[in-house]
């Protein structure tokens, strides 16, 4: 019957990939007291389980869903990433630091407690750290030294089984840190501080989730009968109260056009638009509110606008609204001011700059009067623009073939880097040059959830059967060697980041903590828990450093071990 299963299967391996992610986050969703694995831990558990079925994955599944991850990441936090490089992103690189500092350590010294040789001490970094550079960089290394062919290949060969059974605990125990263990020790939950952080960034605004809406929105609509207005024109009740607009006319139930000039008659039913303080003000000036009235309805429109009139830039909001002429300007709600993907502060002394992207709200013919007279309308769609990002993706891997020689050590960023490298370049254009590059939220999300679940089933299908078969025949010595080096540089580490760098908000210290393990699958975790993107820059910046200093282990642990 197995076998009949194997054979089935091995015809379509892709049914066990997503059969892992299924029951992975099935499991992923139970609570056992505080403690859940998350969907990412859950679908490597069951894919290791799978693993016994023996189907093999093709590499191409697994670093096509990676490139898809780490991309969506980058260009995510691209914008955010570049402000942050500078003296202010030191403690990331210093995490980095000495993250590779304690994990050399940490093999070296349980390599000389146990007598491991060259070829496993470097597969367990490997794997105990994810980092699978080190495995290139480990055996090129070992093909230098000056020993029998036969016993480089044996060692080279340990590095392998070394990394084979530690790599999973590496993947889950990052997890299991970051996720569930970091918040405890800092007394504070992901999710609290990623909304915190967030509130800071967005300078106290409020940015809603899909489906949510404010209790009390910031532009409203009322309906009123003409009392206190009789004999009054429309330009008169506008000029007294800022922030408010007559949208519709209704007299003796026929809708009739409106000018600046017309005079409002008793019993008329007018349809104010603006901000709730004046719509509350000019009533008072008009007559009853009404809860309805049929035919006032009026549908109201959002859209950005990119600034590029020279006319308004380098003017504060202020000016712009107390020099320009009431008919252009008639109508207009600026809701928010976006530069560089940071929002800026609505006031009167908020100066506008190229490129800025205004959010305006208001009837179609005002925003049509807007665009015009401001800049270009950023076109919203929910698809995907596959142009830029095909060819984001291609300058990503093109990058991860580069290698560079320092002192005979082959560096590289690999695909991993190199995708996410170029994600954040491409990030920031798209933040330079919003008409291009659109990916709906929506799209990057599920680039994120599908290609690190994804990638993380893959490497449990591929890795499990091989790391289960050497326990077997090595005990379980070698596997909980590897958990004391996955373990140990990110206690440290944490203890470093908390104590030593002052991190406060758990959040960001879990961003900056996985990326600097190189820990892709426990900053899925994080990212989740968080739900939100504050976590990437700092994982970004120490993600691109691991990349360096984890992959200079091999050589080191080789010549040390």
């Amino acid at each position: 019957m197995i076998e009949i299963i194997q054979n089935q299967l091995s015809h379509s391996p892709e049914i066990l990939l997503f059969l892992s992610l299924a029951i992975g986050f099935w499991i992923g969703q139970l609570q056992f007291g505080k403690f859940q694995f998350g969907g990412v831990a859950g679908s490597l558990l069951v894919a290791v389980l799978l693993s016994l079925l023996g189907i093999p994955i093709d590499n191409g599944v697994k670093a096509v869903l990676f490139a898809l991850f780490i991309y969506a990441v980058g260009f995510e936090s691209g914008p955010q990433f570049f402000k942050s490089l500078g003296p202010e992103s030191i403690k990331e690189i210093l995490l980095a630091v000495f993250m590779a500092v304690t994990g050399l350590i940490t093999v070296l010294i349980m390599a000389k407690l146990f007598h491991l040789d060259k070829g496993l001490a470097a597969g367990l970094a490997a794997g105990g750290m994810t980092q699978s550079a080190i495995i290139g960089t480990a055996g090129d290394a070992l093909s230098r030294l000056d020993l029998p062919f036969e016993e480089i290949q044996r060692l080279q060969a340990n590095v392998a089984i070394g990394y084979a059974v530690t790599y999973i605990f590496g993947s889950l125990g990052a997890i299991i840190v970051c996720v569930n263990i970091l918040p405890r020790f800092m007394g504070k939950n992901i999710r609290d501080d990623a909304l915190k952080a967030q509130s800071e960034k967005l300078k106290g605004a409020f940015e809603l989730a899909p489906g949510q809406e404010l209790a009390m929105p910031e532009i409203v609509g009322r309906i009123f009968k003409v009392e206190q207005a009789n004999g009054k024109k429309i330009s008169e009740l506008e000029s007294d109260v800022a922030s408010a607009t007559i949208e519709r006319l209704k007299r003796k139930n026929q809708l009739i056009d409106i000018h600046p000039d017309t005079v409002l008659l008793q019993d008329d039913i007018v349809l104010v638009v603006g901000r709730r303080p004046a719509v509350i003000q000019i009533a008072s000036n008009i007559g009853t509110e009404m809860q309805s009235s049929q035919g006032m309805e009026m549908i109201m429109d959002t859209t950005d606008v990119i600034l590029t009139n020279t006319k308004y830039i380098n003017r504060t909001l202020g000016d712009i609204k107390t020099n320009t002429p009431a008919d252009l300007k008639h109508g207009i709600y600026v809701l928010g001011v976006q530069r560089n993907t940071e929002r800026q502060q609505l006031s009167d002394e908020t100066v506008l700059q190229r490129g800025d992207r205004i959010t305006v709200y208001g009837t179609e013919s005002d925003i049509k009067r807007f665009i015009k007279e401001g800049g270009q309308a950023l076109p919203e769609s929910l698809k995907t623009d596959w142009i830029f990002h095909g060819a984001g993706l291609v300058v990503g891997l093109l990058i991860g073939l580069i290698v560079v020689h320092v002192g005979g050590v082959p560096l590289t960023l690999g695909a991993g880097g190199g995708a996410l490298l170029s994600g954040l370049i491409f990030g920031w254009l798209r933040s330079r040059h919003q008409v291009h590059g659109n990916m709906p939220a929506a799209a990057s999300q599920l680039l994120k959830d599908l290609g690190l679940a994804g990638f993380v089933a893959a490497v449990g299908l591929q890795s499990g059967l091989q790391a289960i078969q050497t326990i077997k025949e090595s005990g379980l010595s070698l596997f909980l060697i590897g958990v004391v080096v996955t373990l140990v540089p990110l206690i440290l580490s944490m203890f470093f980041a908390r104590y030593v760098l002052r991190y406060t908000n758990v959040a960001v210290m879990a961003g900056a903590i996985s990326g600097a393990r190189s820990a892709n699958p426990a900053f899925g975790g994080v990212l989740d828990k968080a739900g939100n993107s504050i976590p990437t820059v700092p994982f970004a910046i120490t993600y691109a450093l691991a990349n360096v200093f984890l992959t200079l282990l091999g050589p080191l642990i080789v010549g040390l071990a």
